[in-house]
């Protein structure tokens, strides 16, 4: 979100188109697992937007929180303040999590390969790693137990590698039926949305494929910016760009929560 500045008016940032083309694949009847950063802002912007109904979970078990300002944490009290309940960790994973009742989890990634596993560990060799990432958290459990998952990510070499240096959570293993085969019965990774395109795992192979590109994106940037030869659907389309409603909406959600994070009232 680092070119989240004032564009001119009638123009739109790529980190915005990526946002509002993530909010847009959300439901108003989704049950949605959310995960922090991105993955939140989608949410919260399809949440003030076109799916007012939509629940949110965070894995602090917050449910149906409505924020005001994009938390910083999962343990944000604005979460806990503004949900229909608070329930205890094990139970948001063994009630809610573990028994199907999530429809959408929604995950971002430090690496993702052609299969759609992500890694949020390490860089490089897990004994000696060049770089100690966040971890994993509840990730695994939700790229398994999810009905469906998506996940946000910026496109760039370093995020799209050919194979993930740790599967943090689980996608299409070596692809086709890898997943079905280890007995996860759910979806898995359904939508992989960048601030360049869309992709969606083959039906057969599984292997992620371009389906969409935003508006001004060409094939070059999206071969160039992947760490392996990516395959562009037949039926490729193009991303609309966003509303000035989602525009609005999503800058006022930014700019309320830079300000709280600033301190001012």
């Amino acid at each position: 979100m680092s070119d989240m500045g004032q564009p001119e008016p009638g123009t739109h940032t790529a980190s915005e188109m990526m946002m509002v083309a993530a909010a847009r694949a959300l439901k108003d009847d989704d049950v949605c697992l959310v995960g922090i950063g991105a993955p939140s802002a989608a949410c919260n912007l399809a949440r003030l937007t076109h799916a007012p109904h939509l629940t949110l979970i965070y894995e602090s078990g917050t449910i149906g929180s409505k924020p005001q300002v994009l938390p910083l944490s999962i343990g944000d009290p604005e979460l806990c303040e503004t949900a229909l309940t608070t329930v205890s960790v094990p139970e948001m994973f063994a009630y809610w999590l573990q028994g199907g009742r999530i429809t959408v989890g929604f995950l971002a990634a430090a690496q993702i390969d052609r299969f759609c596993n992500i890694n949020t560990t390490v860089i490089g060799d897990y004994a000696a790693p060049k770089t100690r990432l966040p971890g994993g958290g509840g990730a695994p459990e939700i790229a398994s137990c999810c009905q469906q998952v998506f996940v946000i990510v910026a496109h760039s070499p370093r995020a799209f590698v050919p194979t993930v240096d740790f599967v943090t959570s689980f996608g299409f293993g070596t692809g086709a039926d890898h997943r079905r085969r280890l007995g996860l019965l759910t979806t898995g990774p359904s939508l992989v949305v960048t601030d360049l395109c869309l992709l969606r795992p083959h039906p057969h192979t599984k292997e992620l494929q371009v389906t969409a590109m935003h508006p001004g994106v060409m094939r070059e940037e999206i071969t160039t910016r992947t760490g392996w030869p990516v395959q562009f659907a037949e039926n490729l389309s193009q991303t609309p760009s966003p509303t000035d409603e989602e525009l609005g909406v999503l800058r006022d959600l930014l700019r309320r929560s830079g300000l709280t994070r600033a301190g001012a009232p």
